[in-house]
């Protein structure tokens, strides 16, 4: 038996530049781990069969669970004839924007990798990882990084400036395909990627704040006015800055007080249920 911490991420910025020829979009964003995690526990079985297990609704326990896709890519590539009990312990919400599915399947990579003694390098699993989706690349390493491509290409980045971060999601579902499928490329307001690297970089808190976008959030914040009204709370509650993460709904605001990071967590209690105060992690995975 064998367990593995699978941190959710957000979007300190996302730009989509333009629509490829195999149907997705360029995509150039800098991610960041936070440590509210899901954990993985993985048991060997001995009848060669892969098993979801979770105490969460809308979880699924067949193949449209990204932990299940990573166990069944590691049995094909290596002739893995052993079988393998994942469960899945959520604290990530479901469809928000925090790439909790992902994390899950880069866990599993991760795990298995360990489990099976197939001795893989991270680089190894993060290819494996882009067979499964766009942002399990990122999630195999965790910390910070510039993601592009469709998210597969990964270039290490430090960790940001340290800060507390409230995340808060709406009791409402988003799905990525219906948001980039609303998207008009030529309409979109571009963040300054190269900006937010030098505040990383830098160090530098408020140039940080001052350079979070996402290209989606217009699109969602159109489809649903939840997010909106969070955004305006959290700003209105006292947050640097505000911003959504990935296709949404989650909305994350930043702060480098604690007073004023728990003042905007209790000013988001009667807005919806699901709200975190969390730090960033900063640092990638290790590969013990």
């Amino acid at each position: 038996m064998l367990l593995e911490k699978a941190p959710a991420k957000i979007n300190l910025t996302l730009d989509v530049l333009h629509k490829r020829d195999d149907g997705y979009h360029e995509v150039e964003m800098i991610m960041t781990t936070v440590d509210l995690y899901d954990q993985i526990q993985l048991t060997e079985l001995e009848q060669d069969e892969i098993v979801i297990k979770s105490e969460k609704r809308f979880v699924p326990d067949d193949r449209r669970n990204l932990a299940f896709q990573a166990a069944e890519k590691l049995k094909e590539k290596f002739q893995i004839k052993k079988g393998v009990l994942i469960t899945i312990r959520k604290q990530i919400p479901v469809a928000a924007g925090l790439a909790g599915g992902s994390s899950d399947a880069a866990a599993v990579l991760r795990g298995l990798n360990k489990l099976w003694g197939l001795h893989l390098s991270f680089e190894q699993l993060a290819e494996i990882g882009t067979e499964i989706g766009s942002d399990v690349a990122f999630c195999i390493y965790g910390g910070t990084a510039l993601a592009t491509g469709r998210g597969e290409r990964i270039e290490k980045l430090p960790a940001p400036p340290t800060c507390w971060v409230i995340l808060a999601k709406p009791s409402i579902g988003v799905s990525t395909k219906a948001v980039y499928g609303k998207l008009n490329t030529a309409n979109i307001v571009h963040p300054h990627t190269s900006d937010m690297v030098s505040a990383i970089k830098e160090g530098n808190y408020e140039k940080m704040c001052k350079n979070l976008g996402n290209a989606l959030e217009q699109v969602t914040l159109e489809m649903h006015t939840e997010v909106r009204q969070i955004k305006n709370q959290m700003l209105s509650a006292g947050a640097d800055n505000v911003l959504m993460s990935g296709s949404g709904p989650t909305v994350f605001g930043l702060t480098q007080k604690q007073s004023r990071a728990d003042r905007i967590y209790n000013s988001l209690r009667g807005f919806c249920e699901e709200v975190y105060v969390v730090r960033m992690l900063g640092k990638q995975i290790s590969v013990d």
